[in-house]
Order: structure tokens, then sequence, then C-alpha cells
């Protein structure tokens, strides 16, 4: 309803004091903050990006918000993700995030959708919203979004952080570009490694989100420079922020139909080439590895393949620091190497993928080793719980 009968709309005593900011504003004023009461916004994922976009926009009075999020809060999310709270770690992140909502504007009405969105649901979950914005962390459903968007003719504010970078446009909007016109073809898995796997600060969430919140609230209200057509990027430890022309691409393909995007991203034949891997490597439990470390045998090496700050956070004792990226250069295999010396290689990282594929990189160098199924994070859980979780 981004064009509403504002004759209809009434703001009640309360609501003239809550939002009394906003209507002095000559930008938004009386009409605008009804507009703002009448629309209706879906927000997918209530994570980095969804936390500060949920809060300000209920704060800033949106009528309904729906809601999209089958994950549950976990204490890593607490750094970063500030619509949640260390109350709710355990339970459903969407009832964590609506009774945040409700905390800060009751007036609010809030649409649960505690599922995964897919390629069956996504129609029927946004169609009934006047705009959509992206929370989401990886590319199927990033494309899922962008494609029901085009679909549906909906505005999809989009926004995406990485450590200490971020970017937000807003796609398919007025004639504007949509996400396939910025990523044409998604990477190949694992190319872009994850938070959990590279970090992210977490004010940077803040920033991009509350980015998102300012576009949407724009798009209601009909201000005419939104950032449809611009990439805004945002470097959070230079303190930097530029700025990248997007046009629609003429030669795009056409729309027509939601795919199956776990496909179109490489999902199942990345995992199909792992398990293909896995199965050239021989394998060995954390229960495995504690047997042979108390047996006194000092015939081999566990090699940790993580980043230098993860092995600070935590390690097993006794296994030293060769990071994958060092294996993948070149310029760790000599190194492994000197240390095997005749030695079993035992490898081990964060949760067992890492490892894999340096092992698989070793193999072509002539080493042969055993893989630690569940790395580190399986040791903390069923060996030694005073190794810390992250």
């Amino acid at each position: 309803m981004l064009n509403p009968d504002l004759e209809a709309i009434e703001l009640n005593k309360d609501e003239y004091q809550r939002y009394s900011r906003h209507i002095i504003l000559p930008e938004v004023g009386l009409d605008g903050q009804k507009r703002l009461k009448a629309a209706s916004v879906l927000c997918i994922g209530s994570g980095g990006l969804g936390s500060p976009l949920l809060l300000y926009l209920a704060a800033a009075g949106i009528g309904r918000i729906g809601l999209v999020d089958f994950d549950i809060v976990d204490s890593s999310n607490l750094q970063r993700q500030i619509i949640h709270s260390e109350s709710w770690v355990g339970k459903p992140k969407i009832q964590s995030a609506k009774d945040r909502i409700h905390s800060i504007n009751p007036h609010c009405q809030v649409d649960l959708y505690e599922t995964a969105i897919s390629s069956a649901n996504a129609l029927e979950i946004l169609e009934p919203y006047d705009v959509v914005v992206d929370g989401t962390d990886n590319f199927p459903t990033r494309y899922l979004t962008n494609d029901a968007c085009v679909l549906l003719d909906k505005p999809n504010v989009y926004g995406s952080i990485f450590r200490f970078e971020g970017q937000a446009t807003v796609f398919n909007y007025q004639g504007g570009p949509n996400y396939r016109d910025l990523y044409p073809e998604p990477p190949p898995p694992g190319m872009v490694p994850s938070c959990a796997e590279g970090g992210v600060l977490g004010v940077l969430c803040g920033i991009i989100g509350t980015i998102q919140a300012t576009e949407t609230i724009k798009i209601i209200l009909g201000a005419e420079n939104t950032l449809s057509g611009r990439l805004l990027l945002y470097n959070a430890w230079d303190m930097k922020f530029r700025e990248l022309k997007l046009r629609p691409n003429p030669e795009r393909p056409v729309i027509e139909k939601l795919i199956d995007y776990q496909e179109f991203c490489g999902i199942p034949q990345a995992a199909a080439a792992a398990a293909k891997e896995s199965t050239m490597i021989s394998e060995m439990t954390v229960q495995d590895l504690k047997q042979l470390m108390d047996s006194g045998k000092d015939d081999f090496v566990l090699l940790d393949v993580r980043n230098p700050n993860e092995y600070e956070i935590a390690k097993i004792d006794g296994s030293v620091l060769i990071p994958l990226s060092e294996l993948e250069d070149g310029s760790g295999i000599d190194k492994v190497k000197e240390l095997v010396n005749g030695h079993r290689l035992i490898a081990h990282c964060k949760l067992g993928g890492r490892s894999a594929k340096a092992l698989n990189i070793l193999k072509e160098a002539g080493l042969e080793g055993t893989n630690v199924t569940g790395g580190i994070a399986a040791w903390s859980q069923e060996i030694d719980s005073s190794i810390p979780q992250y």
C-alpha cells in the first residue's frame, strides 16, 4: 500500500506524541507518518542486519512487519545481533525479535514466518508486503529474494557485510537494476567465506542495517533520492564511503519463475564433490584422537590449519599451526613435510571442512593424512569443555 488512502488513516494521541519528531519534519509530516503506519515491510532474517533494521522500523511506526527466520539465538550472535538478549539464548530468533519490537512499539503488527524461505513459499510470503528487506547471508536466498521481488514487482532493499566492509543498495525499484545486474552469476561455493569463518565487526551490522532501514522508510515516503542505481560501499576500518553506479543490463535473462537456487549456486554439486573427496581421506573421531594422545605415543603430528587468531582463541595442546592459506599458496607444504618426517599426519580445523581441504592439497604433494571429524568444536564439546567455543 505505497499509495494508501490517507484520509482513512488516523493517529491516536499516543502516536502523535510518539512520532512528533517525525511529524515536524517537512519531508515527513502528518501524511508521511500515516504512510508509515499504513505500510507493510517484510524482513528476511533477524540476524546482524535484521536486528538494527527491525528496531528502527518499529520505532519509526511501520504498521506491519513480517519476519522470516527459523534460527535460534546463540551466544555468539549477541556480539552484533542487538535485537536479541542473553535471556533468549537457545530460543527462536523470531520470537525474540517480536518481543523486542513490541517492547519498543506496541502499535506495530508483527507477522512471523518460522520457516526457511524457498521457491515453494517465497511468493506467498512476499506477496502481502509493500517492501522487502534482504537481511540474509547466503547467495541462494539472495537470488531467491531478488527473483521473487522481480516477479511480484516489490522493492528489494539489499545489504551485505563481511569483516570490516559492507554494501547497500535498493533493487527492483522504479525501473532500476536488480541483484542479477550486480551479480549475474553466483561465486563458486566456498569462495566467499562466511562471517563464522572470516569474522565481522559487530558495529558494521548496525551501520548497514540502519542504512537499509533508512532506504525502506524513504521508499514508503516516496522520496526520489534512494539508493536505486547506486551501490554504497563502506569500509569501517578506514571509515570511508564510496559509491558505484548500477544500471540494468539489457541482456540479462528474463526472470519468469523461481528455480532451484541451491542448484543454481552449485551447493549440491560442491557437497557431492566434498563427499567424494572425503572418501579419499581417512578420518578419526575426537575420541580416537584423545585415545591416541593418552597412549603416550609420539609418532604423529597434529596439524591445525585454522587462522592464527582462531588458534589464539582455542587450541589442542601439542598441535602445530600452519594455516590453510599457506597450503593453498604452497608456502606451507615444505613446513608440513619437515614436521612430518616419517610421522603420522593428523589434521584438524574448527569443524573439519578446512582440514579435509588441506589434506587433499597435501595428498597431491605426496603426504597422506587423517582428518579429525568435527574439529576443535567437537573436541570442546566431547573431550575438553575448558576449550572455548567460538
